[in-house]
């Protein structure tokens, strides 16, 4: 227990650099296993949060300028949501690491670009922006012709009818398919340290640690596992929170009414 204790002393922040310098060599105990997993979680965690609080602004602009009738903004607005939908996010995190590495020759203030803290989190944004602003937008072609209808009848008209009356109902229907998609871009930050962007002094998420232990040992039935637990866990969690928001937005509905909750996503 005490050696345990240590080993999360040692190793519980190393993913952020704080603790522990070098990684175990050899004798790997169940404790590191789960420790340094467990420390690789907190970029895990770090990318998505911040990700998905930017991409849920960024998307819900696209949304509204692809539903715009003006084609300066639904055009590019449409080749947005194109890009980052059509291309797989691993040739994306590729591509980007590269363009910031080119672009800080030019300009040094791109070398915090191509850091994975910052150049990563960027293509996530980006990505999950791009998925999250079309289920924003099939939500705001879905929100039902009445309700707007009496807005208008209050009087209501403009940015405020869509403050008071639009977005809410439609975030109110798109919110089981976006919890699907926090969930999955949560997964998908296992991809940034696979990528273009290096881990360095060995700073990587849980996956880098799950596969440092795999490659050492020979032996993929416990890292990896353990892994799954850690993320299983995270959407245990992420579901929990997303379904307040949703008895939140569904409060004045009566309960055979209400949008319910999602189930866990199978695939994207």
């Amino acid at each position: 227990m005490n050696e345990c204790l240590t080993t999360i002393g040692d190793y519980g922040l190393r993913a952020v650099g704080i603790g522990e310098r070098l990684l175990p060599k050899t004798d790997f105990t169940l404790c590191q296993h789960f420790t340094l997993i467990g420390s690789g979680m907190i970029w895990n965690i770090y990318f998505g949060a911040i990700a998905l609080v930017i991409g849920f602004v960024l998307a819900n602009a696209i949304a509204l300028a692809k539903a715009s009738r003006y084609p300066f903004l639904s055009i590019p607005a449409n080749w947005f949501i194109l890009l980052f939908r059509g291309s797989p996010l691993f040739i994306q995190f590729f591509l980007a690491y590269f363009l910031f590495l080119n672009l800080k020759q030019s300009f040094p203030l791109f070398s915090w670009f191509t850091s994975a803290w910052a150049g990563a989190l960027v293509v996530l944004f980006l990505n999950t922006a791009a998925y999250s602003a079309e289920i924003f937008y099939g939500a705001l072609q879905s929100v039902p012709r009445g309700e707007v209808e009496a807005a208008d009848a209050y009087g209501m008209s403009g940015w405020k009818r869509f403050i008071r009356v639009i977005w809410p109902t439609s975030m109110r229907l798109a919110w089981p398919a976006y919890t699907n998609e926090a969930i999955f871009l949560f997964h998908a930050t296992t991809l940034v340290f696979f990528s273009g962007f290096p881990a360095w002094q060995q700073r990587g998420d849980a996956l880098y640690y799950a596969n440092y232990f795999a490659d050492k040992t020979f032996n993929p039935f416990i890292p990896y596992p353990i892994l799954a637990g850690y993320f299983i866990l995270l959407t245990l969690i992420i579901v929990g929170i997303f379904g307040l928001i949703n008895r939140r937005l569904n409060r004045h509905l009566p309960q055979s009414a209400r949008i319910k909750r999602p189930r866990m996503p199978l695939i994207r």
